[in-house]
């Protein structure tokens, strides 16, 4: 959607509520945002936008600007990879049916998850569901909580270096749709895909496949993200330059659940107005 720049920066486009992993409600993510100096920001809890409402209030009263958006999860040959989606229609059929799908697979796997942790330790499903706030999306964070709650362990990073590392054999894999197919959704959408931290924990995507995303519609990369590697962010710019790609970079904020700081990485004006000129399903949230 066409626009003159109505917003000031800095930009952190990757931001995460209690209404999926974060800790905080949607208001007081914005908040917090607010107050490390961020003035455009976008709330991409995993797989729903159940924050949205919340976040456009918030937004409003701070005087900043929103752009909705979602981390949408995939995945690729038993890999995952999160695609980060912006500006994108909340009610288009196509991505309402993953995201039910998704999210039901998340509620039954962490349940199943769970029963496997009881086998060795002290844990049930009714603490899990404690952690979580109203109908937030379950995931293996609540579990970590559980077993925080629990004394299992003393924090998330012990649980997820742990417990919850797939080498222990506890967890479960997720449900998710191939990233071609979410990029397809997201673009018929008339939203903006960015693959999340493309060079971070996770493996990166085959070059072949990136292409084929890029062709499929893929918007941009998140190139400023704490877990990307040196070599991987090298490998991604020459990419972004090849293909004209939009260049984002965010903090990840998880409230406490990570010490990721808002606005440690950011996004800049012009990458921020790519996004916004490109995306046809919403329009972003500008202050008044």
């Amino acid at each position: 959607m066409a626009n003159t720049q109505r917003w000031n920066g800095p930009s952190d486009l990757h931001l995460h509520s209690s209404r999926s992993d974060g800790t905080q409600p949607p208001a007081e993510v914005l908040s917090s945002a607010y107050e490390y100096g961020l003035r455009t920001v976008a709330l991409t809890d995993h797989d729903t936008t159940a924050g949205w409402e919340e976040a456009t209030s918030a937004a409003r009263d701070l005087g900043m600007t929103l752009l909705p958006g979602m981390e949408f999860s995939t995945r690729y040959q038993g890999g995952s990879t999160h695609m980060l989606a912006y500006l994108f229609d909340p009610d288009h059929d196509g991505i309402l049916a993953e995201r039910e799908k998704i999210r039901a697979d998340r509620l039954s796997r962490a349940e199943r998850i769970v029963r496997n942790i009881r086998t060795d330790y002290t844990l049930d499903w009714d603490d899990v569901l404690a952690q979580r706030t109203e109908d937030a999306s379950v995931g293996r964070p609540h579990i970590a909580d559980a077993m925080i709650a629990r004394g299992i362990v003393k924090s998330r990073e012990e649980a997820f270096a742990g417990i919850l590392h797939p080498r222990m054999g506890y967890i479960i894999p997720l449900y998710a749709p191939d990233p071609r197919d979410a990029v397809r959704l997201i673009a018929d959408a008339g939203g903006v895909s960015v693959i999340a931290h493309p060079a971070g924990r996770n493996r990166m995507l085959p070059m072949p496949i990136i292409e084929e995303l890029i062709g499929l519609g893929l918007g941009g990369v998140e190139i400023g993200h704490r877990e990307n590697t040196p070599e991987g962010k090298r490998v991604l710019h020459a990419l972004a330059e090849r293909h004209d790609l939009i260049v984002t970079g965010s903090s990840d904020y998880h409230g406490s659940g990570k010490p990721n700081l808002p606005g440690e990485n950011t996004t800049s004006d012009a990458n921020v107005a790519r996004i916004i000129d490109r995306a046809t399903g919403i329009d972003p949230v500008y202050p008044t």
